[in-house]
Formats: structure tokens, C-alpha cells, sequence
């Protein structure tokens, strides 16, 4: 059939809409062409009543696998991120095999003709990639149809194209009929790119609750255990640990270090010569889950941090920028926002992280062996007092809070635990771990499944969640009366000034980005376009706090330029919702599938049967 690429001199172009099948085939499903890395036989659960291989499940990991390592430049990934991908590959064969029987009830097929035609016009986009096919840098349609039609396109190759085509063509026809009568308006193009464009410079109090309602406020015992009893979902317990941990942290030479505290000392400069502090952190921060929101890290008490950090953030005068703060992650630059009486801290950072070199990293392996061999012979504090590692006692690790300071994720160390329950001779230390930060052993402590947190020991959790509850309420009430003076004629700056607050200002706020002043889009954004110009807002509520805000300035968008770029928003937010179209379908296909996951079964089988296989 495929000789009939060679001859055929005339070529239709094909209607197939090939353009979201990427999403289904790479993102959602498996590449059905790709040749196996693994020679595993076997069943590893059932979709319908259909087997999910072990062969296809060991495909769609190895994918990922190397996806992962090529996005994060790395060789190593760690046992969460490892885990997240067995997860992500199961799912991905999962979401093939529902689409597979998708397709034939629905009856959904395709001809060899529509083969021909899409082999010809909606090229492998692989080979849109070669060079070969490239004339000044772009792809040269032409050039690939001649090569398709010379000796060069060998038998394999043609194969190869016709069993993809086989597989994304079916696909394509269902994604047109799950997403048939999408359509985005002009008016609704305009509101997005109004949102995406538009602008506004604002005048804004932020009402600092330490400044306005400082000190204790009670709570009663009757509060604490309606609070319990009105929240019960968030005392859903995961299982957890406690532990003796000892790690050795991937410290980096001399040399390394110098050259990161003279970026990190040119961040700073940078910062106190005027430069936005969230601005730098996204840029510049390799912390980048805080990067992301400006470099803040939240709330955090006592206890919660490593300790040259969390030295640093309780000494640090409020709002100043400190002189870079070494620990074993790398050099913060570090601005306390707000603490509290009750030390509770808002801050933000800059991190620049320590790079070791090669040499540094094999000696640290060799030390890692030590560290294992010693722990288990004499114990986790004796082994690291022999090589010099860090001792936390005490820690508490759960699956949904895993991180420790010097550590990261320490994931491994709970699911070891769990094992351990189930062996006739537990053992009390772990066998040596590793996470992007560091090397670690535990010494376990206590084990508990996931359950319920008791009353008594959420009390103090809940505590201090009313004690925040009862004075931001407190403060909006305080703001408001703020609000009502300046209407009635005071400046906003004198009744700022008055309670100790200042008036600040921001600009280039958008209604759906970020901004260091109130993050993502809240009630705060729309303040600075819903009020008018020099007017001032309600009290209102971002993710970061309560502010007044009185807007200075917007700018308008640009009519012409929205209309010269209307057709390219259009297909992008056309792709958005079909996107979201696919999803929402496939989700509700899988609730309304016997989906059975035998993993763990079939993996500790293999391992029982290696086991027990006589040593060559």
C-alpha cells in the first residue's frame, strides 16, 4: 500500500485535523510505533476487562524517564519524582487503552488513502526537525515530499509512518467529534486580550495585621472543637514517621562557593539599588517553586527551616534586605515581611544554589557507602558523628509534608517505614537515601497509617489558625473604618499613618498575571480596575493579605493591534479549549471505567521470583 507514496504524482490535501492529536498520542496516550525497551511480559492490571502490558507500561516510563532527565539536565532524579512518573506511565496506558476501545465503539476507522494523503501533508513531527528537510532554517515541505518519493525512503521507514498515521488518524477524527462546535467570538477574544493588556498603576495600604492587632487574642475550647468538627477534612491524616535522620548534604568546593557568593552579592546590590525584589527572584531564584510567586515562602514558625535561615529571618529588621545567608542549599538573599507576636513569619528570598563539582561528588559518594555500612552496624547518631554528617532528632516526615531542611523531599524514608511493617524482621535503620540535596539514613522511631488527627492533637494547629482568623477579621474591621474617614474627606495617607502603615505604590498590574504587590488575580487586581481613578476600594483580600487600594492610572488596549493579531489569538484560545474539552472527557470516561492497578502485586512477584532464582 505504501509504494503508493512513490507513484502518486498528484496529492490532495488531507482533512484531518491533526492538530491536538499531539496532546492525546504524547501527553495522554502512548506512540504506538515506538519500538519497546523492555522485554517484559506480563499483566500489570485491566482497563474494561482489557490487560495493561507490561511491555506498553515499561514503554510509556522509559518515555517520561528520559523526557525528565532532558528537561531538568540531569542524569539523577529522585524517588518522588520517580514516583510521580510509574504514576504518570500507568495513567498514560490507562488513557491509550480507553481511546482504543473508544474508537471501536464508535466505529471510528481510517483508509489507506487517507494514509497516502496524510503522509504526504502533515509530515512525522520528527522529521520536521531534520535537516534534511530544511531550507533556511524552516521546514521545506517540497524537499520532504521529494525524498518520499525517491529510493532514499527506504521500506522501514515507510512502515514506520504508515503504522503512526494509522494510530493518529483515528484519534484526530475522535478529537473533531468529541470538540465539534467550539468556537471563540470576537467579543470574547476582546475581554481576553483586554485582561492579558490592559494595565493599571495604583496607590495601595497593605494592613499589617502585627501592626494593627498586635498581640495574644483568645480562643476558647468551644471555638477549637467547632472549628474540628466544621473542618473534619482537613484532619485527614497521611501516614507519617518519626524518625532519627542523619544526611550528608551535597556541599560544594571552595572554589564553587566563592563564585556563588559573588552572584549572590550582585543580586543583592541589584535589589537595594531599586530593582523589584519579585522581579529578581523569578529571574534569577533556583528555588523555583518560591520563584514562581516572587520568591515568597509563605508563612513559616520556629522550627521550619534550617537553622543559619531561620537565625537569620527572626533578627532580620522588617522589610530590610539581608546580606547574603549561606546554608547548605546555597546564599539567600532574604526579606522578612511581616512577624507577628506570636512568631509567625512572611518572608521572601533569592536563592543561588551550590553546585559541587564532579570531584566533590565522588567523594561524597564514597562517604555515602560509609555513612550506610556504619549505620548499620552501630547506629544512625554514631555513624554520623563518625563522618561528620547532621543529626535531626525527632523529625516528623508524612506523605503530604515530606520536605527537610538540608534534605528536600525525604519521601523514601516513609515508604521504607511502611515496608518495614510488614516484614517478619524489621529493620531500625534504613538503607542510605538520596534527594537532589543530600544523602540520608533513618533510624525509625514511630509508624502511623493514615487516619484522622485527634482533637487534642490538632488543638494546637487550630489554635493558632483562629488566633490569624480572629485578627485579620480584626484588621479588615479597622480597614474599614479607614475607608469610611477617607471618604469623609482624610487622606489615605494620613489615616495610614495614623495606625502606623504607609501607603505604597504599584504599577503595571495586569488582571490575570502576577504582581509583587497583590500575586495572582484576586479581589485586589480587580480593585485597581473596577474603582474609579482616584477613588479608594473596600477593604479587599489577595492571597498575601488585606489591602485598600485606590487606583491612579489604566491604560486601554490596543484596538488595531488586537485586530491585526485577532486570528492567531483566536486558533491559540481555540487550542486552550480544546485542550480542556479532551480532558474533561477522558476524565469522565475514567470514572465510568473498571480501571484495576495491579502494580504493586506483580512487581513484588517478580521480585520473589528473582529471589529466588539460584546465583550464577
Amino acid at each position: 500500500m505504501m509504494q503508493g507514496l512513490r507513484d502518486k504524482t498528484k496529492w490532495v490535501m488531507i482533512v484531518v485535523a491533526l492538530a491536538f492529536v499531539g496532546l492525546m498520542v504524547f501527553e495522554w496516550g502512548m506512540d504506538v510505533s515506538g519500538t519497546s525497551v523492555a522485554q517484559q511480559t506480563g499483566e500489570l492490571g485491566r482497563v474494561n476487562g482489557d490487560p495493561v502490558s507490561a511491555e506498553a507500561y515499561s514503554l510509556a516510563y522509559q518515555e517520561l524517564y528520559q523526557q525528565a532527565q532532558a528537561e531538568g539536565g540531569t542524569t539523577q532524579l529522585s524517588r518522588e519524582q520517580i514516583k510521580r512518573l510509574e504514576d504518570q506511565a500507568f495513567n498514560n496506558v490507562v488513557n491509550d487503552i480507553l481511546m482504543q476501545q473508544e474508537l471501536e465503539r464508535r466505529g471510528i476507522t481510517v483508509s489507506d488513502q487517507e494514509i497516502v494523503q496524510a503522509a504526504q501533508w502533515m509530515p512525522h513531527p520528527d522529521l520536521m526537525q531534520n535537516e534534511l528537510f530544511l531550507t533556511g532554517g524552516e521546514f521545506d515541505i517540497s524537499k520532504y515530499q521529494q525524498f518520499l518519493s525517491s529510493p532514499s525512503a527506504n521500506e522501514d521507514l515507510l512502515l514506520s509512518l504508515e503504522d503512526y498515521y494509522r494510530s493518529t488518524i483515528p484519534r484526530s477524527k475522535l478529537v473533531r467529534q468529541i470538540t465539534a462546535g467550539l468556537y471563540v467570538g470576537d467579543a470574547e477574544l476582546w475581554q481576553m486580550w483586554r485582561d492579558q493588556t490592559e494595565t493599571a498603576s495604583v496607590d495601595f495600604v497593605p494592613l499589617n495585621v502585627s501592626v494593627l492587632v498586635p498581640g495574644d487574642v483568645e480562643v476558647t475550647d468551644r471555638e477549637i472543637r467547632d472549628y474540628y468538627e466544621e473542618n473534619e477534612e482537613e484532619f485527614e491524616r497521611a501516614e507519617s514517621g518519626r524518625f532519627t535522620l542523619a544526611f550528608l548534604p551535597k556541599s560544594a568546593a571552595a572554589t564553587d562557593t566563592a563564585a556563588v557568593l559573588a552572584q549572590a552579592q550582585a543580586v543583592r546590590q541589584e535589589i537595594v539599588g531599586g530593582a523589584d525584589f519579585a522581579t529578581v527572584a523569578q529571574r534569577e531564584s533556583d528555588d523555583t517553586g518560591s520563584a514562581a510567586a516572587g520568591g515568597s515562602l509563605g508563612a513559616f514558625g520556629r522550627g521550619q527551616m534550617v537553622p543559619e535561615f531561620e537565625a537569620a529571618a527572626f533578627a532580620l529588621p522588617i522589610n530590610e534586605i539581608s546580606q547574603p545567608i549561606r546554608t547548605d542549599y546555597g546564599y539567600h538573599i532574604l526579606q522578612v515581611q511581616e512577624r507577628t507576636a506570636d512568631q509567625v513569619i512572611q518572608a521572601r528570598h533569592v536563592l543561588l544554589s551550590f553546585e559541587p563539582s564532579e570531584d566533590a561528588m565522588d567523594a561524597l559518594y564514597t562517604l555515602a557507602d560509609s555513612l550506610e555500612a556504619v549505620a548499620e552496624s552501630a547506629g544512625v547518631e554514631r555513624a554520623a558523628q563518625t563522618l561528620g554528617a547532621t543529626v535531626l532528632q525527632d523529625i516528623v516526615i508524612s506523605m503530604d509534608n515530606s520536605f527537610v531542611p538540608g534534605v528536600g523531599s525525604a519521601v523514601e524514608a516513609i515508604e521504607w517505614a511502611r515496608d518495614e511493617q510488614i516484614e517478619e524482621e524489621p529493620l531500625d535503620v534504613s538503607p542510605v537515601f538520596e534527594t537532589p540535596e543530600a544523602f540520608y539514613v533513618v533510624h525509625l522511631q514511630a509508624y502511623s497509617g493514615p487516619g484522622r488527627v485527634s482533637l487534642d492533637d490538632a488543638t494546637a494547629d487550630i489554635r493558632r489558625q483562629l488566633i490569624v482568623d480572629k485578627k485579620a477579621e480584626q484588621a479588615r474591621a479597622i480597614g474599614q473604618e479607614m475607608v469610611a474617614e477617607v471618604r469623609a474627606g482624610k487622606s489615605l495617607e494620613q489615616a495610614a499613618q495614623e495606625r502606623g502603615l504607609t501607603v505604597e505604590t504599584a504599577s503595571d498590574v495586569t488582571r490575570t498575571g502576577f504582581n509583587p504587590a497583590f500575586g495572582q488575580a484576586s479581589a485586589a487586581t480587580g480593585a485597581a480596575f473596577g474603582v474609579a481613578i482616584g477613588q479608594i476600594s473596600d477593604v479587599v483580600r489577595s492571597q498575601v493579605g488585606l489591602f485598600i487600594v485606590r487606583p491612579r492610572a489604566r491604560t486601554t488596549a490596543n484596538r488595531p493591534q488586537f485586530e491585526a493579531q485577532k486570528d492567531q489569538l483566536r486558533q491559540i484560545a481555540l487550542y486552550q479549549m480544546q485542550q480542556e474539552s479532551l480532558t474533561r472527557w477522558l476524565d469522565s470516561v475514567r470514572e465510568n471505567s473498571e480501571i484495576v492497578d495491579r502494580r504493586q502485586e506483580a512487581f513484588r512477584a517478580q521480585q520473589a521470583a528473582q529471589a529466588a532464582m539460584p546465583p550464577l
